[in-house]
């Protein structure tokens, strides 16, 4: 296993805080941080200053006690103070090319087994039966399914689950819409060509044909009640909208598939159990007929109390009791110890009064509920992004003009290609630049959809990642070397990878801080960080293409040891993309 500087100092730190001060110290953080700039060193403890007013000491006087307690000189050269009382760490080259050989000899990159194995179940993409995908779910889809790549690769039991929703009023009016369509013959033609054309037009006969709207509404009855004919036909819509969504998963590369669907309907049963049990540990209250959950500490604009409203006055069920089963079934049944929901900001609320509600039913137990929350996708004027008619963008259309652009640019760079290779090409470019512009941006936030951006060569993208990977390969096709053979021996030949420039270094040290960039990609739940990280990868190795000749040096041990990096490089690079969903390729 490749060593974790970050915490191998870390645990040094520690040892000597216990030396220095007493045990009582023991566990404290050291404040090991990477460095900002490499005139302070590689990193910084700042943990000094923080132990001032307990030691009643100076903060200098605490560090100097600290390095002097310190055992680090087989890693490190003799730490500084600086300022106030920060300690200043360089590695020593040695260290850092041992550790990079460890790196390039690790299956796993220097990323170690959790020390606990969780169970955790993702919820994302959620797209609506009936309706075809559209610019709205592109986030849900890509955020969720980097969460679950990476914490899959950290080595937790992810379990994914795309919550389809597929019940409700609205499907009574679709399935009395195809049976108008003659789908009640299962000897029916075809499939639907248009979801929403399928949704709009039985809308509008709904609105307009009164005799429709009421054959409808008993249609929803009839549903409900588990009518035979009326599932069939669900069923059927239900399948067709799987099969388009199928289509756009596997067009993405994502990960989710059939089996993953665990739609509203599935919960159907278990609705009224769940408000019954909720009467049963008194948590619920009648307000104007319905029943409600009073979960404490939230209120409207005008401080009126706010209810999680679980049961309509007509005896319909909502979305917060279709969530409430929803935890019952991952924590209960399931195993879940971490339940992530990868959904919408606007849902804040919602969720928090979801999750406070199974809390006080004891429904939750040592388990973690975590809502992933994000922005919006906007257009160049700051509004929700739409078509210039004003529609909502299809997702699939979307792509469509992603591969186009691509290909495109990489016509105006490579016009000899050949029609099918650069077809190929476009894809993995045009479709990683959707997903990397999406993932890089801070979900949290609002992001602006910007063609120019996205598909840029230069900057924080997809194709500056996917350009770093091909010069590697490049480097190594020139050389008549096979990229995946191994380049470093076992045992003392291991020495062959040397850091001779500072350029190289600063390369070594950005690939030492891969395995820390995924433990925190896990904890925060930003996939942003990754998309950081390997952008300041590709930067340093892009520094190191132009400052370091890799074939063309004439000293052997230099280039075995430049091309050891390369292949380090690439490596993280190809899984880092992998784990965001994205391709890479051999040339452009």
């Amino acid at each position: 296993m490749a060593e974790n500087p970050r915490k191998r100092l870390t645990e040094i730190f520690d040892r000597a805080l216990r030396s220095a001060f007493g045990e009582e110290f023991a566990g404290i953080d050291p404040m090991v941080r990477p460095s900002q700039n490499p005139r302070f060193g590689d990193f910084q403890a700042n943990v000094a200053m923080s132990l001032a007013k307990t030691l009643g000491k100076p903060p200098r006087e605490i560090a100097q006690a600290i390095i002097d307690a310190a055992e680090m000189d087989s890693i490190a050269e003799t730490p500084e103070i600086a300022g106030p009382g920060f300690i200043n760490i360089r590695l020593k080259n040695e260290y850092l090319a041992d550790a990079a050989a460890d790196l390039l000899a690790d299956p796993s990159l220097g990323v170690a087994a959790p020390e606990r194995v969780q169970t955790v179940v993702i919820d994302y993409s959620s797209p609506n039966a009936a309706k075809e995908m559209h610019v709205g779910h592109l986030r849900s889809t890509v955020i969720g399914d980097a969460l679950a790549r990476t914490l899959d690769f950290l080595g937790h039991r992810v379990i994914r689950q795309n919550h389809l929703g597929d019940w409700g009023t609205q499907f009574g009016m679709l399935t009395e819409y195809l049976i108008d369509l003659g789908w009640a013959n299962e000897e029916r033609h075809g499939g639907i060509d248009d979801l929403n054309a399928l949704y709009r037009d039985a809308k509008a006969k709904f609105d307009r044909d009164s005799d429709f709207a009421e054959r409808a509404r008993r249609r929803v009855v009839a549903l409900q009640a588990g009518d035979e004919e009326t599932l069939r036909l669900w069923k059927d819509l239900v399948e067709e909208s799987l099969n388009h969504f199928e289509v756009i998963y596997r067009r993405l590369g994502v990960s989710l598939t059939r089996e993953d669907t665990c739609a509203e309907s599935f919960y159907n049963d278990a609705l009224a159990g769940v408000v019954a049990d909720l009467d049963a540990l008194g948590l619920l209250r009648e307000s104007d007929g319905a029943r409600c959950v009073f979960p404490p500490g939230f209120r409207s604009r005008d401080d009126e109390v706010l209810p999680l409203i679980v049961q309509k006055k007509d005896g319909g069920f909502l979305y917060a009791t279709t969530d409430l089963a929803g935890i019952r079934h991952r924590i209960g049944t399931l195993g879940a110890d971490r339940v992530i929901y990868v959904v919408g900001a606007p849902q804040k609320q919602h969720f928090e009064m979801v999750f406070k509600t199974a809390e006080m039913a004891g429904w939750v137990g040592d388990a973690s509920l975590e809502h992933v929350a994000f922005g919006s996708v906007l257009g160049n004027d700051g509004r929700p992004f739409k078509t210039r008619s004003g529609e909502t963008v299809k997702l699939t259309l979307l792509l469509d003009e992603a591969e186009e652009r691509a290909a495109r640019i990489i016509h105006e760079k490579n016009p000899t290609l050949d029609e099918e290779t650069k077809k190929d090409i476009a894809r993995i470019v045009g479709l990683g630049a959707v997903k990397y512009g999406d993932l890089s941006s801070d979900r949290v936030k609002d992001y602006i959809f910007s063609w120019e951006r996205m598909l840029a060569f230069e900057g924080n993208t997809a194709p500056y990642l996917q350009n770093a990977f091909v010069r590697i390969r490049s480097i190594f096709r020139k050389g008549g070397i096979d990229p995946r053979a191994p380049i470093l021996g076992e045992g003392a030949d291991r020495a062959a990878l040397k850091i001779t420039n500072d350029t190289e270094r600063a390369l070594v040290l950005m690939m030492l801080h891969f395995a820390p960039t995924i433990e925190a990609v896990c904890r925060s739940l930003e996939p942003h960080r990754l998309c950081g990280y390997l952008y300041d990868l590709a930067s340093a190795f892009h520094h190191f293409y132009e400052k370091c000749p890799v074939l063309k040096t004439e000293d052997a041990a230099v280039k075995r040891s430049r091309l050891a990096l390369c292949r380090n490089t690439a490596d993280l690079l190809e899984k880092g993309l992998d784990l965001l969903g994205i391709e890479v390729l051999d040339r452009m």
